[in-house]
């Protein structure tokens, strides 16, 4: 067995290692679809919750610029959806200077009208859907 044989027998050897190590990899960072805690009323939601849902419903005006845009659920917390589907509204926290953690995300082809809205307060972490009732 010449060098050059040797050689590229270590290199296979390291490139299956590597692939092999990658696949791990990416496995470990798979997540689940979706993660909801308990739905909750509209009329449960904080004060500003509800005002902010109000809004969406008028098409505004919002007071933060990043109200409206677009919410990619990256983490997949919510339900699958093509990009675009889901757009994100600050609920304002009393006391908070900044836009705070509170959020409404709404999902549906026309934003005055979603089909779902979601409610976090923690940024993220957890969502609940928002139902009406009677």
């Amino acid at each position: 067995m010449g060098i050059k044989t040797l050689n590229f027998a270590a290199l296979a050897v390291g490139l299956a290692f590597f692939a092999g190590s990658c696949t791990n990899l990416v496995q470990a960072k798979s997540m689940p679809d979706a993660v909801i805690s308990a739905p909750i009323a509209l009329q449960d939601l904080p004060k500003e919750g509800q005002d902010t849902y109000q809004l969406i419903r008028q098409g505004g005006p919002f007071r933060y610029e990043k109200d409206g845009v677009v919410f990619g659920n990256r983490e997949k917390q919510l339900p699958a959806a093509k990009r675009g589907f889901y757009r994100e509204y600050t609920v304002k926290t009393p006391g908070e200077r900044s836009r705070g953690a509170r959020r409404i995300v709404c999902g549906g082809e026309e934003p005055r009208l979603p089909k779902q809205c979601f409610y976090t307060q923690d940024h993220y972490t957890s969502f609940r859907e928002i139902v009406m009732t009677p």
